[in-house]
């Protein structure tokens, strides 16, 4: 439930359309909800602008479903991420709305629209292989109701195809660069803005890539300044950041949650 839903109950109930009991049980799972298993928190929308997000890994099928149901009595939109197959199934119980994004593995159901978040938030990857992780973070920045401008396949080896973007890169209120092998896409880029570069390091290369951690490494260790590194694979925690930040720079209200 989030302030509007609340500010609508309570004029509901002062005009008299709503029985103050029905009020109080509307309320009265507003903190969190215990399913036994899942403590569903929410609150989350009220206190950071967007629903508690589901981590699909380790769960039940049954336990999606109502997980899902759960967050969805309280608020129009879910995002669901690191889901395959079975999960979207299970969500799908919950509500017809639910959508499959196959590439970014997340699922997300949205009775009404997130009103629309100011701000361009460029999401650059280096290369095709790290295309999974970058769209993990454009549906979660999307989701939130933010402008996500792509660039895709502009890494180092090719540096002049990261230079013919340089317009966008002027006109971004945050960036996230997105890349395995090395990583040395977060540098550059952060070498060419003047807004908050967030770095995502991914598992995508050869042997001495180790897992990701090379380009963890390499982000962390930055020269250039307003880098900020998030963990190896992780999309959808740019994606998150990128939405506070976006919305920073043109405050018109709403952000985001961390994951159940």
């Amino acid at each position: 439930m989030n302030e509007e839903q609340i500010r609508k109950l309570l004029v509901a109930v002062s005009e008299g359309k709503t029985p103050v009991e029905d009020a109080v049980s509307s309320l009265r799972d507003l903190p969190f909800k215990d399913l036994g298993y899942a403590r569903v928190d929410h609150h989350r929308e009220l206190r950071c602008g967007f629903p508690e997000v589901i981590f699909c890994p380790g769960k039940e099928p049954g336990d999606l479903t109502e997980i899902a149901a759960s967050i969805l009595e309280n608020s129009p939109l879910l995002l669901a991420t690191r889901a395959d197959e079975n999960a979207f199934k299970a969500i799908r119980a919950a509500s017809d709305l639910a959508e499959y994004h196959e590439r970014a593995r997340c699922v997300t159901v949205q009775k009404e629209k997130a009103a629309p978040a100011g701000g361009m938030i460029l999401l650059i990857s280096a290369g095709t292989i790290d295309i999974p992780v970058a769209e993990e973070a454009r549906v979660t920045a999307e989701i939130m109701g933010h402008n996500v401008e792509t660039v895709y396949d502009a890494g180092v080896a090719g540096l002049h195809r990261l230079l013919a973007e340089s317009e966008k890169i002027r006109e971004a209120d945050c960036i996230i660069a997105v890349a395995g092998m090395e990583g040395a896409l977060a540098g550059v880029v952060g070498g060419l803005s003047d807004v908050p570069v967030i770095a995502v390091p991914t598992s995508g290369g050869y042997g001495a890539n180790l897992g990701g951690i090379t380009p963890l490494l390499t982000m962390l260790s930055s020269c250039a300044a307003g880098v900020a590194v998030v963990n190896i694979d992780n999309g959808f925690g740019a994606g998150y950041i990128a939405a506070t930040i976006a919305i920073a720079a043109h405050p018109t209200k709403q952000e985001p949650s961390s994951q159940i």
